[in-house]
């Protein structure tokens, strides 16, 4: 039964040669039809009041992927990029565990993508992806197969730590550092049983630096459910040379108050 292997079985390590994470804000009633039953969309109110919900594109140079006990000579090294919404789950013990829903993935590697949609339900796709540092300059392309995933942007990385851009809805650094992906787990809405797979992500000497960004392309807010949509760059934060991973996928039963 396919659902179950996309429980993500088994445990996987890495390392990030380079982590570049965009979170845009956006009306919380746009992205609460992106949000599975059992999760609550994660939202921040500003200071003038407005109420936003976030959705985080992030690219990741990943060194070494394989499952955890093989010696990392063993893994695969791969560009992949992800857009996820910030949720919460409300655990039948009364626990509430912040994480991301991923809404899409793409990879520059056919492996990669026939192993991720295997064993899970990150909805991996094939794209072109280019990635390299000049100077104090980092930079991902992505030219998606379907045009609805292209992304250019290019991080100066000696500019960290940057402000705020210019129109984020966050108070202040501190705010920004709590909307800032990867979150620690990861949750996935399972129909056939109608339960929440956790992953817990594992993770060392986490310190992202926030930077600022030049984003020349992006056409993943101009299809879908959230076509016309005006996302707002609400931060962007940068890690490198970082040991990663998650463990197994574990069910949760869902809340009786879980929609």
């Amino acid at each position: 039964m396919r659902h179950l292997l996309q429980r993500h079985p088994f445990p996987m390590r890495t390392r990030f040669a380079h982590s570049l994470v965009l979170t845009y804000a956006l009306p919380p009633e746009l992205l609460a039809p992106l949000v599975p039953p059992g999760l609550d969309l994660d939202t921040y109110t500003a200071p003038d009041g407005t109420a936003h919900g976030f959705v985080a594109a992030a690219l990741v140079d990943v060194r070494g992927l394989r499952p955890a006990g093989l010696p990392a000579r063993f893994g695969g090294d791969f560009v992949l990029t992800g857009y996820r919404v910030f949720t919460r789950f409300p655990t039948p013990g009364g626990r509430t565990m912040r994480g991301l829903r991923i809404l899409r993935s793409d990879t520059d590697h056919r492996l990669m993508a026939a192993g991720g949609n295997l064993f899970s339900r990150y909805n991996y796709r094939l794209a072109r992806i280019g990635t390299r540092v000049a100077g104090d300059h980092l930079e991902f392309k992505v030219l998606s197969g379907d045009g609805r995933a292209d992304l250019h942007v290019r991080a100066d990385l000696a500019s960290g730590p940057a402000p705020l851009p210019a129109g984020s809805p966050f108070a202040d650094a501190r705010a920004a550092r709590r909307f800032a992906g990867p979150l620690p787990y990861t949750f996935e809405y399972e129909p056939q049983t109608r339960s929440m797979i956790v992953v817990k992500a594992v993770r060392t000497r986490w310190e992202p630096v926030p930077v600022t960004v030049e984003v020349s392309r992006l056409t993943f807010f101009d299809h879908g459910p959230l076509a016309g949509s005006t996302p707002r760059l609400a931060n962007a934060f940068h890690v490198a040379d970082v040991d990663y991973g998650w463990e197994a996928g574990s069910r949760r039963a869902l809340t009786g108050a879980a929609r």
